[in-house]
C-alpha cells in the first residue's frame, strides 16, 4: 500500500546516507500490479540513491507490471533491472573500486 512504499523510501534513504552503500536492490517480486504512485516512487528512491553515490537495481519484476509501467509512459530513468538479486549484486560488485592489498 502507500504507506509502505512511503516507509520504504524514508528508511531507504536513511540507510543508503548511514551504510555509504554504493548499491540498492529493490525486490519488487511481490508485486502483482503497479500504479503510477507506486511507479514515481520506485523512480524517486532511484534518483534519492543516485544522489547519495548507489545505483539502484530493480528484481524479480513480474511481465505484467513491466507492460503497466510501459503503458502508464513511465520510464524510471537511473533504475537498472536484473533477473535476480545474485545478479543485481554481481553488477554493484563489478562497480566497486579494487581494494588495495594490504589496506
Amino acid at each position: 500500500d502507500d504507506q509502505a512504499v512511503l516507509f520504504l523510501q524514508d528508511e531507504l534513504v536513511e540507510e543508503v546516507a548511514r551504510s555509504s552503500a554504493r548499491g540498492v536492490i529493490i525486490d519488487i517480486s511481490a508485486l502483482e500490479i503497479v500504479d503510477t504512485f507506486t511507479g514515481r516512487m520506485i523512480g524517486a528512491m532511484a534518483q534519492m540513491a543516485r544522489m547519495m553515490n548507489a545505483r539502484t537495481i530493480l528484481v524479480g519484476m513480474r511481465p505484467a507490471v513491466a507492460m503497466t509501467l510501459v503503458e502508464l509512459g513511465m520510464t524510471l530513468n537511473g533504475v537498472e533491472t536484473a533477473l535476480n538479486a545474485d545478479k543485481a549484486m554481481n553488477l554493484i560488485i563489478q562497480d566497486l573500486p579494487p581494494v588495495a592489498l594490504g589496506e
